[in-house]
């Protein structure tokens, strides 16, 4: 019930009201208090708006810098890989930086509408994919790697909210497919999945990616033992020869016999690095290292360094090569029989299987084996590159497997490693073991393991010698050289059958014979028979005249130099060798 004023007469207001109303809009009519409401109303929608519109700008500006740069830092931790560098400084792969697409699904205020521009400025991203991504609930997606700058600036023009670009590291190989099979290459993201690349990530580039010390400031170059100009010169010309002899393949390394270091390789054929889809042709294997074949003739350099060191044989010994050897249904027989007995000089020069079959023979089993493993040719050959495999050998090794691999049929290796246990017959008997990085001849000493006689490797340079001079590496004999040399021509198994007209032929040859440095070992698969090869496909008509076209143009970029008038090896190898027992 309200109450009334004695002196006006209008109802009193109660106190409690009256306090309130005070306090609010003080003394004032009611226009002004309708005015001071309007004011309130404005002054609320104003702050709220602000608000808005500032949380709009945070989260449009400074929201995309954060999370660009928090992408981006991580991306470069994971990614930044050393630059990898031939022996002379040349760089061979390197990181350059390129642009990514990515998209936070969260932030797309029209998918459809992000979905059709950005297939129609990229035609090569699949609407479907892209619309599986834009539709998680993820704060981000990739949608492209790798952007070319033409790609980026057109997705930038649309101007699509939720979208933008990171920074990354992108492998590139300058030197194309010049050292595909050596490099290898990496995956989208920059992670090595082959060749010498795998062998970073394995050999703690991966672990300084996790622990994020792997940036691109804080890692020193690779240096690897390959020199870039041999290289480009026996790819050169093992083009030509695979193309002049319509060989399926054709491959060749070239070895510092006195530190293992592999100076050049080349399998053939080979990849782009820079487009790594090429690299899944199972055809473009590394044959030097992932394949396993029977090295043909080139093995008997071990058989004859095997008779020799043991002291039951010498140069002058003789061997029964008048008839072929029966054994079974099996036949051993020589391509050209002499029919009379022959010397350990002549089984070497006419290449005579019959003759090195005997010397094996003449061992016996258990040293045949026992000698093949010490040179490094029973067992996986583990080097720096991760792809490598292991020889074929008999499940029993009986005699009939001497007499055969005696001649290098029945057992298959890889190339590399028959490579590697040439080196040891040259180099004065010491079995290294292969690298593909810079290494001194100290520091190959150290690794080095004495398997023959120093006396035996001057009698297997001087029968390489000699080959050269009179036997099957006359073809390759590059005046100025001194060169010496073995070949080998391979039968292929086909359908569990050695096939005549399918043959692997292989050529090692080391420079200088007198002193060697190096080895070179050419390899052709299945070359075909030309009018000037008189229908031979033999390695003597193909391999070894490649060879020495090899040699002529690597000699000088691997610093030696040719020497006229020299005398035969008869005279300036047996005979400086003695003089120095």
């Amino acid at each position: 019930m309200s109450q009334t004023s004695p002196e006006t007469g209008k109802p009193t207001e109660p106190f409690r009201q009256r306090l309130v109303r005070t306090l609010l809009y003080g003394n004032v009519d009611r226009s002004a208090k309708a005015r001071a409401r309007v004011g309130l109303v404005m002054l609320a929608f104003t702050a709220v708006f602000a608000v808005i519109a500032l949380r709009l700008v945070m989260y449009g500006v400074v929201g995309d810098n954060h999370g660009a740069r928090r992408g981006s830092s991580q991306d470069a931790i994971a990614t930044a890989r050393p630059d990898i560098l031939d022996r002379n400084g040349e760089i061979l792969a390197t990181d350059v930086k390129a642009s990514s697409l990515y998209a936070e699904p969260r932030r797309l205020i029209d998918k459809d509408e992000a979905i059709e521009l950005l297939t129609a400025t990229l035609p090569d991203l699949d609407p479907g994919e892209v619309r599986d991504r834009l539709s998680s609930r993820k704060g981000f997606v990739w949608l492209k790697r790798e952007l070319t700058p033409k790609q980026q600036h057109d997705v930038f023009k649309l101007g699509l909210p939720g979208v933008g670009f990171l920074r990354e590291n992108k492998r590139v190989y300058p030197t194309g497919r010049d050292v595909s099979h050596l490099i290898g290459i990496v995956n989208i993201d920059n992670q090595g999945i082959a060749g010498m690349e795998k062998w970073l990530d394995g050999n703690g580039l991966a672990d300084l990616h996790r622990a994020g010390f792997a940036t691109d400031r804080q890692q020193r170059p690779i240096e690897l033992s390959v020199d870039l100009r041999v290289e480009h010169a026996l790819r050169d010309e093992l083009l030509k020869a695979k193309e002049k002899f319509r060989a399926k393949a054709a491959s060749g390394i070239v070895s510092n016999v006195r530190t293992g270091e592999i100076v050049a390789m080349v399998s053939l054929p080979d990849f782009d690095p820079n487009n790594p889809k090429e690299a899944n042709d199972p055809d473009r294997i590394n044959r030097l290292t992932t394949g396993v074949y029977e090295m043909g003739s080139t093995f008997k350099a071990f058989t004859l360094a095997m008779a020799l060191d043991s002291g039951k044989a010498t140069l002058n010994s003789m061997w029964d090569a008048r008839s072929a050897l029966q054994y079974g249904r099996f036949r051993i027989h020589d391509d050209h029989p002499l029919g009379r007995a022959i010397n350990t000089k002549e089984v070497f020069t006419y290449s005579s299987n019959i003759g090195a079959a005997r010397i094996a023979l003449s061992q016996g089993i258990e040293a045949h084996k026992a000698f093949l493993g010490k040179m490094g040719q029973l067992t996986r050959l583990r080097t720096e590159l991760p792809e490598s495999a292991a020889p074929l050998l008999p499940r029993h090794w009986g005699e009939l497997n001497t007499v055969t691999i005696a001649f290098g049929h029945g057992i298959a290796v890889a190339p590399l490693q028959a490579v590697m246990g040439i080196d040891a017959l040259v180099n004065g008997g010491y079995l290294i073991p292969p690298t593909f990085l810079k290494r001194s001849e100290e520091e190959a000493m150290k690794l080095a393991k004495r398997v023959i006689k120093k006396e035996t490797s001057d009698k297997m340079r001087f029968l390489m010698r000699l080959n050269a001079e009179i036997g099957t590496a006359r073809k390759a004999d590059v005046p100025g050289y001194y060169i010496g040399g073995k070949t080998g021509t391979a039968e292929k198994v086909i359908n569990g059958r050695y096939a005549k007209k399918k043959v692997l032929n292989a050529f090692t040859a080391i420079l200088p014979a007198d002193n060697p440095r190096f080895q070179l070992l050419v390899m052709l698969d299945e070359p075909q028979a030309l009018p000037e090869t008189h229908g031979f496909i033999t390695s003597g008509w193909n391999a070894v005249p490649t060879g020495g076209k090899v040699i002529a143009r690597i000699a000088p970029l691997l610093g030696v130099e040719p020497r006229f008038d020299l005398p035969p090896s008869e005279r300036l190898i047996l005979a400086t060798s003695r003089e120095n027992r």
